[in-house]
This record gives C-alpha cells, structure tokens and sequence, in this order.
C-alpha cells in the first residue's frame, strides 16, 4: 500500500485522538471571579475555608460546581462563607449569561485529559466573553472545551499561558501571553460566544514571560485605600509570620499549592499573629479591575489599625544593558558594635532592650504584661494619669499594669464594647525620650459567639508596636442533673432535675438566658419557659434562673407532652461583659430575680454595650410515665427519631430486684408443684380404677 501524505495526515490525526483518549480523565476545576451561573444546590454550609469547599465538591461524584460566597462582616470585621454545591449548572451550556456577583468564586468541574493536570485548587482562571486580540501562538479546533484547555497543559512548543475558546466555531487559541504580559495592547475586549482562559497550572518561574517583580500597584489609586479594600475583601489564601516584606515576598515567589499574584505586609511580627497574607488575586483579576477599589466601603467601625502594604506581581521586559558591565561587589563585612536586634526588630529600642508586651482581658480591668530580655528601670504609666495610673519598675524584667475599665483613674476609653487606652514605657522618671515606647491598647469584647480580639493600634512617635491575640469567648452548653448531680437523658414525670447552662469559670464573660421554650420532638407543640425579658412563664412548672459561679441554673420537676415522650429545650444565650445583671420578675404580688437580663454597664459609667449576634443551644431528654419501662417497643421507636440533633437517646431498662426474683422463683415452684399434684392425681385415679374383664 503507497501511503499518500493526505493519508499519512489523517492516520497522525486519528493516533492522536486515540493517545489522547488512552490517557485518563482527571478532576479539575475552573474558577470564575465574581461571577455566578444559575444551578441547582442540592446541599449549603457556612463557614467553610475556600478549599474545603472545593475540596467537598471534588470528592462528591453528584456534585458538577460549587458556589463560594464570603460577605464582610462591617461590624467585626470578619468573613462569613457560604459554601453551595450543586448538581446542575448553567455554566456548562454556552448559551447561558453568567450574573454579577461580588465576593464570590464560582468553582466548575473538569474532566481533562492531561498528565500535566495540576493537584491545584482550580486549573484555570476562566473569563467569559472575552478575548486578547493579536498574540495568538496556535490555532487548533476541538469539539469540547475540556479538550481545548487539555491541549494548552499538553502543549510542549511554548509555555501556554491562556487560551480562547469559540464555542460556535469549535475554535481553541494557545498563547504564551496574558492579562499581565507586557505590551501596548493587551487588553481584554469583549467577544460574545468566547470565554478566556488562563493557565494556573503554571510555575511560579513561568507567570511572566521575562522579569517578575512585585511592586506597589500604579493604578491611579491610593496606596491606603488599596490595601484596606484587599485586607477586607480579598480572600486569604494563605497566612504566615514573617520578619520583613522581603520575607513575604519571597513566600509568594516559592508558593506552590497555588500560583500567588499579591501579598499583604502588615508591618512588624508581634506574639503569633500572621502578619504576610498571601492572594492568588490581583487587580487584573478583577472583573472591573482598578476601580473595584474606588468602590470598596470602609468599615463601619474603624479602629485605626494599619491597612499595610500591598504588592502585586509585575511582568517586565528583560533588560539587555547589563550583559556587559562589571559586577559589582559590596562589603559584606558588618560592625559589631551594632545589634542586630536594635536595628531590625520593633520591639528592642537603642539601648539593647526588648519588650514581650501582651494584652489579657478582663471583666473590669485590662492587664498590660510586660517581659524584658534584661532588667529594666524605670516606669509604666497610662498617657494623661501619670500620677492615678502608674506603677515604678526597679530592676525587674516582668512586671505589670492594670488598667482600670471605669472611672478617670487610668481613663480608658469606651464605645459599643471596644476599651482603649495608651500605655508608655519610660526610663527615667520624669522625661521622656525618644528611647521610650508608647503603645495603643485596645480590647473588644464580643458579645455573640465570636471571639474577644485585642492588640496595639498605630501610633506616631516613639516607636509602635503592634500585640494581637485572639482568646476565644467559649461556647455556653446545657446539661440536665438528676438529685445526685449526674448528667441524664431518661427520666421520669416529677423527678427533681437541674437545668444549667455552663460555661468554663476562667472566662471574663457572664451569661444570660431568655426566649427558653420546651418543645416536643415533633414540633408540634411548644411551651415557653422563659420569656424574652428573662422571666420565667409559669415559676411552678420551670421556676427563674439563678447564679451558679459563671453558670445559670434552674431546679425543677420534670414533665412532658402529652403526645411524646421526648422534650427538647431550646434557649436563647446572649455574652456580657463579667457578670449579668438579673431581670426583675413580678409573679403576682411577689419579685423574682431571674438571669436573663443583659447588663448594661461594667461599672457606674453611662457606657453601654449594643446587643449583638443571637446565639441559640439546645437539649433533648426523654421523660417516661410510671409504668412505661413494659411498653419497650414502642420506647424504642419513640427514642430512635430524630430530636434535631445527631444524638442519640439511650433507654435505661429498670434493673430487677431482690424481692421480684424471690416473687418469681417462688411461683415457678407454685407451678411445678401443681403440675406435679396433677399427674400424682390422674395415674391413682387410673390405677384404681377396676379392670374389665373379657368372657
């Protein structure tokens, strides 16, 4: 057979398809920024990281994209997540238009046929609509994009760092550009039926063509208002403790679990607070790029802390003038009369001492410890209370100053449960000097769920120092006690419980409780219990709360539902600063005190504290009748249902007595005896029964 070159041509073309189905299929995903296609969600939770989400969707065969969604809390500032994985997805069909949506990465699966298929989170960066005109590398047609974006991690001529994709015309575009290449004319356009691609599968060395730098972004915005958008609404990707800028630059340029295009520096290490954010984003990933950053709203509760310093990856040309100049050669040599930790770290100053400064708060008082690493003389005082608010320090290397959170003697500042004060470290007793340290101690006490966060805000001169730590405000638990103090599930009508809500004694927070009903295991009865001022409904039934240590408690008998057997609690648990205040029940002509109302002060000041997140726990218990042990299937069936929690509820079968087992054991023998009376009885009466006799 003579092969023609048409024939060779085709036969090449049919070995590739068939070597390109030969190689396995591989999960991956891409990842479209702001945006978001219509699907169905067959299964949402909060609070998941970035790449748990993810990381859920790939490991669920049903699951085709996952929506993740984080929302700036303006309060705290925090991020809450939600992740949303869904089975059917819009994003797959061409025709379909993706929708807006801010702070959230709409992550697709793939199926692509590659070796060089990255274990990244996402494989590439997709941009629906459009496309770069004039920096095409190849032009191939596929019948799939999944196919298309395979050809482009195959493709071993040049470094494939996007792609285009016509749906209609089955058109795939490899380029060694991208968004970020250099050049007078790289740029986005629009393109209707085109999405564009870009490689994240690539290597740190490979992100640019030539040169990569990372510099302050010159987008005709301000540094400031930069850095505070990215460090309230960019998600982090990545968080470490470093020394310098230069330290977190390098962990951007080695990073390899993803491909980082920015980092946050935000100042100085203090404690074990991270102080190097890393991003997989920029402002070219952004689908209105710089001015997403005029639009950013500030917090609506500024503490003043810095924003820090926000670098992004630059693509530069390479530079042919120093291929033949000299090297030059620096003096490496360094004094040793200098130390090397007052010269690079914040916390030492010129005279060789360094301060471990940290931040303890308490229910009335916030506790300044300070530890040197050699003796130190002088004085530590509040700014402005010298004289009310001080303590000498003679030759000690810890020592301590509390500041009081009421009255002028230290005057600490107050608002909507953030204390502030300013606390200088002097050496010599009168006069200040540039030697001396000044910090801005703040704490803030969160009165939902959430953690009490507290550190140094930024000063002018002497030196600042920045102190974060985050103690967490512990989550309150119920548990109900029988007579001798043991935890129970199973009890019986009119048995004397304790109803407590506990949290741990070493806390500076107390806590109240109101809007406590008992509900039935179907829901569909319920009785209030505690009202929404704290006040018991019926104090015969469940009678007022009262202090235990940091624990509420209430001591009544149980009951149940008439139509179940089980009863679930549910209680509405708020935080205060130490400890609550009661509310003031009227029932009849008589007062109670019951803890379930929220204290609005810590000490005789006009300071208060707004209320915030609700925070609702329950707890389930089985009350049986008198008599109900004998009916043990039906206990089971009733206990095996769900009471709205993954617990489940045990049935404790009554043990049997001394006196039943004698009561039993005595009637068994009853019973032989007459059985035995019984065939005695028959065979006499047989036996002398006379015979007949046969003629």
């Amino acid at each position: 057979m003579k092969w023609r070159p048409a024939n060779l041509l085709l036969f090449a073309v049919c070995f590739l398809a068939v070597a390109q189905q030969l190689v396995q299929a591989r999960v991956a995903f891409e990842k479209l920024t702001d945006y978001d296609f219509q699907g169905t969600t067959y299964y949402s939770v909060k609070n998941l990281s970035l790449y748990e989400c993810q990381g859920w969707c790939r490991e669920e065969p049903d699951c085709q994209a996952a929506a993740f969604s984080f929302v700036v809390n303006p309060l705290t500032p925090a991020q809450e997540t939600l992740c949303q994985l869904q089975n059917v997805t819009a994003a797959n069909n061409p025709a379909s238009t993706p929708q807006r949506s801010s702070s959230m990465y709409y992550m697709v699966k793939l199926q692509l046929r590659s070796e060089n298929a990255c274990q990244r989170p996402w494989n590439f960066e997709r941009v629906p609509n459009k496309i770069i005109r004039g920096l095409d590398n190849a032009l191939i047609y596929t019948s799939t994009k999944e196919a298309c974006l395979s050809a482009c991690l195959n493709e071993k001529r040049f470094i494939c760092r996007s792609v285009e994709y016509d749906y209609n015309n089955m058109k795939c575009v490899l380029s060694d550009s991208d968004r970020r290449s250099v050049g007078q004319f790289v740029q986005l356009v629009d393109a209707q039926g085109v999405d564009y691609f870009e490689n994240l599968c690539l290597k740190p060395s490979q992100a640019c063509k030539f040169s990569r730098q990372f510099q302050l972004p010159r987008i005709g915005v301000s540094d400031d208002k930069v850095s505070q958008y990215v460090g309230l609404h960019y998600y982090t990707d990545k968080e470490l403790q470093v020394t310098s800028d230069t330290a977190c630059k390098l962990a951007c340029e080695i990073e390899s679990e993803f491909l980082c295009r920015s980092f946050l520096y935000l100042g100085q290490p203090t404690g074990s607070q991270y102080n190097c954010r890393l991003y997989h984003l920029d402002h070219k990933s952004l689908p209105d790029g710089p001015s997403t950053y005029l639009n950013g709203e500030r917090p609506l509760i500024d503490v003043g802390e810095p924003s820090g310093d926000y670098f992004e990856n630059i693509c530069e040309k390479q530079s042919n003038q120093a291929e033949n100049t000299l090297p030059v050669v620096f003096d490496t040599v360094e004094d040793p009369a200098v130390n090397n930790l007052t010269r690079n770290d914040a916390n030492c100053d010129k005279t060789g001492t360094c301060y471990d400064v940290s931040v303890h708060c308490k229910d009335t008082r916030i506790a300044v410890q300070v530890r040197t690493n050699k003796p130190f003389n002088g004085r530590i005082y509040a700014l402005g209370r010298s004289e009310t608010c001080n303590i000498d320090v003679i030759n000690s290397d810890t020592f301590r100053l509390d500041l009081t959170m009421g009255g002028q003697d230290c005057n600490t500042q107050s608002a909507t449960g953030i204390y502030s004060n300013t606390v200088v470290l002097q050496h010599h007793s009168v006069v200040m000097t540039k030697a001396d340290k000044i910090y801005k101690v703040k704490c803030t006490y969160d009165m939902s769920s959430k953690n009490i966060s507290f550190g140094m805000l930024p000063i002018r001169d002497p030196e600042m120092i920045h102190i974060n730590s985050s103690p967490e405000a512990p989550p309150p638990r119920i548990r109900i006690l029988d007579a001798r103090a043991r935890e129970v599930e199973t009890v019986r009508i009119g048995d004397r419980l304790t109803f407590r809500i506990e949290i741990p004694e070493d806390t500076p927070y107390g806590i109240f409780a109101r809007s406590c009903v008992a509900m039935a295991k179907d829901s569909k009865s319920t009785f209030q219990i505690i009202d929404d001022d704290g006040c018991p409904v019926d104090p015969s039934i469940f009678p007022a709360f009262t202090q235990d240590g940091n624990a509420l408690q209430s001591i009544y008998e149980a009951f149940r539902f008439t139509e179940s057997y089980g009863v679930i609690f549910q209680c509405n648990v708020k935080y205060c600063l130490g400890p609550c205040e009661p509310a003031v029940c009227e029932w009849g002509r008589d007062s109670v005190e019951s803890w379930g109302r929220k204290r609005r002060s810590v000490t005789a000041t006009n300071d208060t504290v707004e209320e915030e997140e609700d925070m609702n726990i329950s707890q389930e218990i089985l009350v049986l009748d008198f008599g109900d042990e004998k009916n043990r299937d039906f206990l089971r069936s009733e206990a095996s249902t769900d009471f709205g929690r993954d617990k489940t509820v045990t049935i404790i079968e009554p043990c049997p007595t001394k006196t039943s087992v004698l009561a039993l054991a005595v009637t068994c023998a009853l019973m032989v005896l007459v059985y035995l009376s019984t065939l005695f009885c028959y065979y006499m009466k047989k036996w002398m029964q006379p015979h007949k006799v046969m003629a």
